[in-house]
């Protein structure tokens, strides 16, 4: 039931995107004749102040219908009597919009919520490389990289950088005992090396929970209990799920002490963590966790500012994916419709600690950046088609014929709707089949 959800939230999509360009038309003088919700045919419409607003069958978009949109009206009011920048802002206008809904919606997320703070940790240390002869081990977590205390991966990576070529010196923790180090990072390090010749990993500060025991495993001889509260493995500090997956990985195939908060008190057991197979990428003890993530307020000036910065490293990493689906370097198999959106709601929300407003908003604020960026492709029926349109006219001095650009984008709507129904079959198929976004 939970990937019911996603229909409201298209709906809201759709709505602002439409909004954007309704709004836009009426401010710059254009004569709306019709505000559709999904695509034609029309089930049901209803006539206000000279504008249908519709609900129509195929519930995958909505539509804003501007006179002479098509080419064919030059009339006071149509579409084609308004200058290249007016029509601009209409095309534009409900990307826009969705642009503005994502970073509404983000930085409420961060004003109710809180952020989460980051810890940094080597995931990976490679032979002969500058972290091996400074002894980083993986697991090591950074506390200070060149006198700056560690809040992120990317300022790791950024000190790094400027210390290229002389020493940078570096503060872990490992055990719970802060350790001081040196490192040089190369200057010309090899291909796909690094500086400093590691994998760098982050995950939110949160509290490791038991949430279910096995019977007769490994976890139950240790006496660990459902409701148990993991703080340390074999002395390393448990304060997020790296920590508690990397320390099992450390121990694998011998005892080790854990260390749990039962009732409000620490209580030392010994665990016997089995050895690992090479198909296994942690030791299996027979407990199921879950981690709540400890947000923190932040300070009322720095909400807006953290929105955005949030919204703009989303928009950042979508672009980026983008990219790899263009060149190939990730399957099209990751391209979902409304049914596989539906899908991944559900899996998110079953495996999220987070409270389900906020998978929600931020599921939204994903989408709802799709949309502003897919609508602005250069693709024949879409916004960025028309924008295509109004730029080669600005380039050749005069319009293309009317007939032309509306056969273009008529082919174009034909193959959008060919797409639609493949990628529908596809999220069936998987739906069907048990395959899961997240594996």
């Amino acid at each position: 039931m939970n990937a019911l959800y996603i229909v409201p939230i298209l709906a809201i999509l759709i709505l602002v995107h439409e909004l954007g360009h309704f709004v836009t038309a009426r401010l710059v003088g254009i004569k709306v004749e019709e505000f559709g919700i999904g695509l034609p045919p029309r089930l049901v419409g209803i006539r206000r102040g000279g504008v249908i607003y519709s609900i129509n069958l195929i519930p995958l978009g909505g539509f804003v219908r501007l006179l002479g949109e098509d080419g064919k009206s030059l009339a006071p009011g149509s579409m084609q009597s308004k200058s290249r920048l007016q029509r601009t802002l209409v095309l534009s206008a409900g990307s826009l919009m969705n642009l503005v809904l994502a970073l509404v919606l983000m930085t409420a997320v961060v004003g109710l919520q809180g952020e989460a703070r980051l810890n940094v940790y080597v995931a990976e240390v490679q032979p002969d490389s500058p972290a091996q002869q400074a002894g980083w081990q993986a697991g090591d977590r950074f506390l200070q990289v060149g006198g700056q205390t560690v809040t992120s991966v990317e300022q790791v990576q950024r000190l790094t950088e400027d210390f290229s070529g002389r020493p940078m010196p570096v503060t872990l923790l490992r055990h719970g005992e802060t350790i001081q180090t040196e490192v040089v990072p190369r200057e010309h390090p090899p291909a796909n090396a690094g500086r400093t010749g590691i994998l760098i990993t982050s995950a939110a500060n949160a509290r490791i929970t038991v949430a279910e025991v096995d019977p007769a495993s490994p976890a139950e001889q240790a006496g660990l209990r459902p409701g148990d509260v993991v703080t340390a493995i074999d002395g390393q500090p448990i304060e997020d799920s790296f920590a508690y997956l990397q320390s099992l990985r450390n121990a694998a195939g011998r005892s080790v002490q854990i260390v749990v908060e039962r009732d409000g008190a620490p209580q030392p057991l010994t665990l016997a963590v089995p050895a690992m197979t090479p198909a296994q990428s942690e030791p299996h003890i027979g407990a199921a966790v879950r981690q709540d993530v400890l947000y923190h307020r932040l300070p009322w000036w720095q909400i807006v500012p953290r929105g955005v910065s949030e919204t703009w490293s989303a928009l950042g990493q979508m672009f980026h994916g983008l990219v790899l689906l263009i060149r190939g370097a990730v399957p099209l198999s990751g391209v979902t419709g409304p049914i596989g959106m539906g899908q991944l709601t559900s899996e998110v929300l079953a495996i999220s600690s987070a409270p389900t407003w906020v998978t929600l908003a931020n599921l939204t604020v994903l989408l709802s950046l799709n949309l502003a960026v897919l609508n602005l492709l250069p693709f024949p029926a879409l916004d960025g088609g028309r924008l295509a349109f109004v730029l080669i006219e600005a380039i050749r001095g005069r319009r293309v014929s009317p007939e032309k650009e509306g056969l273009v984008h008529f082919v174009g709507l034909v193959l959008l709707l060919a797409v639609m129904f493949v990628v529908a079959f596809v999220d069936l198929e998987r739906l069907v089949s048990g395959q899961s976004f997240l594996r």
